[in-house]
């Protein structure tokens, strides 16, 4: 176990993705500088006078503030310009790709609804687009196969799961406790939320969701199997 400055944690944090595979703030930033395919990104925090000249790497999709609260929108990308919209309104104007952050950044009053950021190109033509939206309560889960990881030859697959409100839009905030079952012949083989911090066992089949979501590892006995959480 690595000794963080804040606390005990399972390993270091400065990996460009988590223990489920999900790709970090900083995964992204670094895509923004190596990639040549068009890509876009958009982590918010709280702006005041201890960061307001600080442009972070590890800025979270979220979108849940109170009104009115200052919040700094920093954007990876890697095209020449972008802008910040909030629902279809520019709230951000057109700023140049930064050669010396790699950062494109706003400072905008919180206003809950869908936040996106249009990256441009020199002909000022859409070439990239991130979205991000206010989500309400926790309402549903919701499951996808990672379809790029499963072993076929050992009938394993990784199945991630992510809290929802009522409208489908993922829970950020959320950290509910989630139990998985299987019905039929399989068996769950361990969950992982991605928390460097959470020391639960992750062979057990309950387990808490890191920042709305979790990966679950399933394995067939036999023939395919049903699963629900």
């Amino acid at each position: 176990m690595a000794n963080q400055e804040d606390g005990i944690s399972r390993g270091f944090y400065s990996g460009l993705v988590d223990f489920s595979g999900v790709i970090k703030p900083r995964g992204y930033f670094r895509q923004s500088l190596w990639s040549d395919k068009p890509m876009i990104y958009i982590g918010t925090y709280i702006s005041n006078r201890w960061n307001n000249n600080k442009l972070s790497i590890d800025a979270l999709p979220s979108w849940n503030y109170r009104d009115n609260q200052i919040i700094k929108v920093v954007c990876y990308t890697n095209a020449f310009k972008a802008r910040l919209e909030l629902n279809g309104e520019v709230v951000g104007e057109e700023k140049n790709y930064n050669s010396d952050t790699g950062i494109i950044s706003w400072d905008i009053p919180y206003k809950s609804g869908k936040l996106e950021a249009i990256g441009l190109n020199n002909d000022n033509k859409e070439v990239s687009r991130y979205t991000i939206t206010s989500s309400k309560r926790p309402y549903a889960l919701k499951a996808k196969t990672e379809t790029n990881l499963i072993n076929r030859d050992k009938g394993v697959a990784q199945i991630m799961v992510e809290v929802v409100d009522e409208n489908g839009i993922p829970v950020m905030l959320s950290d509910n406790e989630i139990t998985c079952s299987i019905s039929g012949p399989g068996k769950v083989l361990g969950l992982e939320a991605g928390n460097n911090r959470d020391m639960v066992d992750y062979t057990d089949n309950k387990q808490r969701v890191f920042q709305g979501k979790i990966a679950i590892y399933i394995q067939a006995v036999g023939k395919t199997v049903p699963y629900k959480c």
